[in-house]
């Protein structure tokens, strides 16, 4: 399964360790553990808690059960260890996140450095007439700061780099 939503990325992998720890050890501890993330992390709203618990869940980090959400048992890190993590969040994150497979793939296939845009045009959906993708610039801008989180995350997990100048990735 793979999953859609990616929060923003923090400025270091360290700023992962309090929202993975205000998640319940216990599917159910909390009544609304959107509300609880709120309350007790950076967090401002319900809708970026919700992208953090999918997001950490696609890393592995957070389980889903009927009752709820609830850190994983034996695959989380101890709070302050994220990054000795690495191996295994950038396997899940290649594999479990939509999308971050083909930006990795256009870096990879790369001559040289990318910028967001460019990344975005190497990874478009072929069969889309190009039209529609431009007339719509909703989409557009959506699909470019998707892609911008996606690159800034494999930058965090030591899966890309950026440039000298800062505005492009390999």
């Amino acid at each position: 399964m793979r999953f859609k939503p990616v929060p923003e990325p923090p400025t270091d992998l360290e700023a992962v360790a309090p929202i993975l720890e205000a998640v319940p050890e216990t599917a159910g501890a909390v009544d609304d553990c959107c509300g609880h993330l709120v309350a007790e992390t950076r967090l401002e709203s319900r809708d970026a808690a919700e992208a953090w618990l999918v997001f950490l869940r696609a890393l592995d980090l957070v389980t889903e059960e009927s009752a709820g959400y609830r850190r994983a048992t034996g695959r989380s890190p101890p709070t302050g260890s994220l990054e000795s993590a690495g191996p295994r969040l950038r396997e899940a994150f290649r594999e479990r996140v939509y999308g971050a497979d083909a930006v990795l793939e256009a870096l990879e296939q790369a001559d040289g450095p990318l910028a967001v845009a460019d990344v975005v045009d190497a990874v478009r959906d072929e069969r889309r007439a190009v039209a529609r993708e431009t007339s719509n610039g909703r989409r557009e801008t959506a699909r470019l700061e998707r892609v911008r989180r996606l690159l800034e995350w494999a930058v965090l997990l030591e899966l890309a780099e950026r440039s000298a100048d800062g505005d492009r990735f390999e």
